[in-house]
C-alpha cells in the first residue's frame, strides 16, 4: 500500500535561537523544537533526565487518603490484596508494589484476574476471593476506575478499595477510599500520562516518605516500570521519559531477576533499550495472560533467585511460542477470508469473526489486519456463550467513539482512541458489523485511510555521520511524541549494487553523485523496480548501526521509497 509522506513543520526563528544557545550539529535544534524543546534549560533536562525533576506524589488528589488507609492497614495487621490487570502494565505494577510492601507488611497477597474466566479489570470473582480469605483492603493497579458496581459490592462485604489507574474515568466514579488517577476531575497532578505502573510508583514514593523508609526502595523496580512504559505505549515525554531513562539504566546494570531471566532465555546479548523491551520482553510477559494465566508473570518478577526466575521465564517463553503460532495461523485464516470478499476494497472498516479463534491473540491479529488493509479493524471470537473481540484503529481515527455509536448491539465495551474491546451476543454480530462499517464510513476522513510517514528533517547524504548518530542516541528513550527521527534524502539513485534479499527485502546502495550510502529496507522488495530503472528517487529512513562480521557501519533503515519529487 502506498504511504502518504508528511514533513513536520517547525518555526525557523526558534530553531535558530536554539542553535545559537546549544552550538551543536545543525540538525539537532530542528529535532528538538519539533518535540517542544525551545530553550537551553529544556534541552538540558531532555538530555540529562534527573529523578529529582519528578513531581511530588502528594500532588495527586486523594494521595493522603490512600497513604493513611494503607498505614492503618499495616498498623492493624489487616490483610491487603494487590489487584492488577493481566497485561504488562498490570503485572509489573503488581510485582513492583508487592516487592515494595512485603518486607514491612507480611499480610499481603496479589490477584490477577483470568483473561477468559473473569475478563479485564476488577472482577466479582476477585472480590469474592478477597472476602473468603479475609482481605479488608484491595489496592487495584492499572484498573478499577470504571468498576462502580463492583467497588460498591466490595464495600458491602467490608472491603475497602484504593484505585490506582490511568484510564479515562466515566462521569460516575467508584466509591473507593481513594482514587489515584491524574485524569479524574479535580486532580492537579501536572503530568497526566503515567501508565498504571507509574501511578503505583507514585503511591510507593508517598508511602516511602510517610513510613520513613530510608532504603529508597521505591526506585528498586524502575526496570519493571520502564517495561510497563514501553509496553503500554504511553507518551515518552515528561515523567515517563525520566522514569524510562533511569529504568533502562537499572535494567542494564542490576536488572530484576525476571528481566535478567527473560534476556538469558531470549539469548539477548546487547544492551536493553525501549525497542527491545517492546519486542522481546513485553511479548513474553503478555503471553502468560494471552495463552494461560498471568500470575506466573508476577511470580517471575517477584522471584528472589535466578533459578526460580528462570523456571517462570521458561514458562513465559513457551507461552510466547504458542502465542506466535496461534497469531500466525489466525492471521493467515483471516486474510484468506477477507481476500475472498469481493467487496473488501470498497469497505472503510474490517470486521471478521470465527468462533474457534484463540481469544488471547485477536488483538494482535487485529493489528496485523490493520497494517495490511489500513482500516479500523475488529476481530471477534467466541468466549463461552458470548462473542468477544479486540479492535485497532488507524492514525487519527477515534475508534472508541465509533464503537460507542454502535453500543445498542453490544453487551459491553471499553478502550481508548486507538484500541478497544467489546462483548456481544452471537446473533448480533452481523448487525454490529454493519453498524460499525456505517459509522466508520460516515466519519473517517480520506487521508486517514492512507498510512502516513512523518518526516522530521530533509538531509543530505554527506550529513549522515557518526556524530549525528551519537547525538540521536542521546535522544533516547524513544516512544510516542519522541520517536526516533525520520529523515528524507531527495534525488538519489541506485549505484547498481542494490539487490533483493530473502525475496522480501532490499539491500540498498545509493548515491547522490558525491557520496554513497548503504541501507536495508524490510518488506520493500515490491518497490525494487524504482531502483532498477536507475531513476532518481527519494528515501524516507531512520539512521541505524549495522554490526556485521565484527565491523560497525552506519546504514539507513529505509521506511519507504518513491520516485523523486522536487522540494
Amino acid at each position: 500500500m502506498e504511504k502518504r509522506w508528511t514533513t513536520k513543520s517547525v518555526d525557523p526563528i526558534k530553531v535558530s535561537a536554539l542553535q545559537e544557545a546549544l552550538q551543536v550539529h545543525p540538525a539537532l535544534p530542528t529535532l528538538l523544537v519539533q518535540r517542544g524543546i525551545e530553550e537551553f534549560e529544556q534541552a538540558r533536562a531532555y538530555f540529562r533526565p534527573h529523578l529529582e525533576d519528578l513531581h511530588s506524589p502528594w500532588l495527586f488528589k486523594d494521595m493522603d487518603k490512600a497513604v493513611d488507609r494503607i498505614e492503618k492497614a499495616i498498623t492493624q495487621q489487616e490483610k491487603i490484596l494487590i489487584y492488577g490487570d493481566y497485561d504488562v502494565d498490570g503485572t509489573t505494577a503488581v510485582a513492583s508494589f508487592y516487592i515494595f510492601l512485603r518486607t514491612v507488611h507480611p499480610n499481603l497477597n496479589y490477584y490477577i484476574p483470568h483473561r477468559y474466566k473473569e475478563g479485564y479489570g476488577v472482577s466479582k470473582a476477585g472480590i469474592d476471593f478477597a472476602a473468603t480469605n479475609g482481605y479488608t483492603l484491595i489496592i487495584s493497579l492499572d484498573c478499577g476506575i470504571k468498576s462502580v458496581e463492583l467497588v460498591q459490592y466490595a464495600k458491602g462485604l467490608g472491603i475497602d478499595f484504593i484505585i490506582c489507574d490511568h484510564h479515562l474515568p466515566d462521569p460516575e466514579l467508584p466509591a473507593a477510599v481513594a482514587i489515584l488517577n491524574a485524569k479524574q476531575p479535580g486532580c492537579s497532578y501536572p503530568y497526566k500520562e503515567l501508565c498504571g505502573c507509574g501511578v503505583g510508583f507514585k503511591l510507593m514514593c508517598a508511602l516511602q516518605e510517610k513510613l520513613e523508609l530510608t532504603d529508597n526502595r521505591a526506585l528498586e523496580q524502575l526496570d519493571l516500570l520502564a517495561t510497563a512504559i514501553a509496553a503500554d505505549i504511553v507518551p515518552m515525554t515528561g515523567e515517563n521519559r525520566i522514569l524510562a531513562f533511569h529504568g533502562l539504566l537499572k535494567a542494564n546494570k542490576n536488572p530484576n531477576p525476571g528481566i535478567a531471566a527473560l534476556c538469558e532465555l531470549s539469548n539477548l546479548k546487547q544492551e536493553l533499550d525501549i525497542q527491545k523491551l517492546v519486542f522481546i520482553i513485553a511479548p513474553r510477559v503478555n503471553a502468560a495472560g494471552r495463552m494461560d494465566e498471568a500470575g506466573k508473570a508476577v511470580e517471575l518478577f517477584i522471584a528472589t533467585d535466578k533459578s526460580t526466575a528462570l523456571h517462570f521465564a521458561s514458562q513465559l517463553h513457551s507461552d510466547n511460542t504458542d502465542r506466535r503460532e496461534a497469531d500466525r495461523l489466525i492471521t493467515r485464516e483471516a486474510l484468506e477470508m477477507l481476500e475472498s470478499d469481493t467487496t473488501i476494497h470498497q469497505k472503510n472498516a474490517t470486521v471478521v469473526y470465527q468462533p474457534h479463534w484463540h481469544k488471547g491473540v485477536v488483538g494482535i491479529v487485529a493489528s496485523r489486519l490493520t497494517e495490511h488493509y489500513y482500516r479500523p479493524t475488529i476481530v471477534l471470537t467466541k468466549s463461552g456463550d458470548i462473542v468477544a473481540g479486540s479492535a485497532r484503529s488507524v492514525i487519527g481515527f477515534n475508534l472508541y467513539e465509533a464503537i460507542h455509536a454502535c453500543k445498542e448491539h453490544l453487551i459491553g465495551y471499553g478502550g481508548h482512541f486507538a484500541a478497544a474491546g467489546m462483548t456481544l451476543e452471537e446473533k448480533n454480530v452481523p448487525a454490529f458489523a454493519a453498524a460499525f462499517e456505517n459509522v466508520v464510513s460516515n466519519t473517517i476522513l480520506p487521508e486517514q485511510k492512507v498510512p502516513v510517514i512523518e518526516i522530521d528533517l530533509e538531509i543530505a547524504l554527506q550529513a549522515l555521520n557518526w556524530n549525528l548518530y551519537k547525538l540521536i542516541g542521546q535522544m533516547e528513550p524513544f516512544g510516542p511524541d519522541n520517536f526516533r527521527p525520520v529523515f528524507l534524502v531527495r534525488g538519489v539513485w541506485n549505484t547498481g549494487y542494490s539487490k533483493i534479499v530473502k525475496e522480501e527485502h532490499i539491500r540498498f546502495s545509493i548515491t547522490d553523485g558525491q557520496c554513497t550510502f548503504n541501507g536495508i529496507g524490510f518488506g520493500l522488495a515490491k518497490k525494487f523496480n524504482l531502483l532498477e530503472k536507475q531513476q532518481s528517487i527519494d528515501i524516507a529512513f531512520t539512521l541505524d548501526q549495522n554490526d556485521f562480521n565484527n565491523q560497525r557501519s552506519l546504514q539507513m533503515r529505509v521506511m519507504d521509497i518513491r520516485k523523486h519529487t522536487p522540494a
